[in-house]
């Protein structure tokens, strides 16, 4: 019988789904099955959230979602996005940042909301869909880059 390897992975991976004014977080599980819905932030206080997070937990790596118009093209918002990274970049040296395509995400959240039979008030709550777009990249991106190895 063949024995399956052993796998030991303790850190998490946090997607970000970065807005203007709010930004939404999702984490894996430790095993970096799972990919759960965080929070959402004021996009001012999202660095210091970070950092709380991370004094508690372990983050192997960003995920911070790419902002795409359909055609691929940079969206609007890409140049902030940009400039978000870098401060990532700057702030946590030795944790990695990947960017994960996100177009359709928020799209993709207001339906998964309203299929899991949300009520109006929540259906319409836009730190819900942040939490929930935030939580569709990451799941885009273990599908990309982790699942493809089991």
């Amino acid at each position: 019988m063949e024995r399956l390897p052993y796998l030991c992975v303790v850190a998490r991976i946090l997607a970000i789904d970065y807005g203007l004014k709010r930004t939404g977080l999702a984490v894996t599980d430790p095993l970096q099955i799972i990919a759960n819905a965080l929070d959402t932030v004021p996009t001012a206080g999202v660095m210091a959230y970070l950092e709380r997070y991370i004094s508690e937990e372990e983050v192997e790596r960003f995920v911070v979602g790419e902002p795409l118009y359909p055609d691929g093209n940079p969206a609007q918002i890409a140049g902030e996005v940009k400039r978000f990274v870098h401060r990532l970049n700057e702030r946590f040296p030795n944790i990695p940042v990947s960017m994960q395509d996100e177009r359709f995400t928020s799209e993709d959240a207001k339906a998964a909301i309203r299929q899991s039979g949300a009520r109006k008030k929540d259906r319409r709550d836009k730190a819900l869909v942040d939490r929930v777009a935030a939580t569709i990249i990451l799941q885009q991106y273990l599908e990309e880059h982790k699942y493809r190895f089991l």
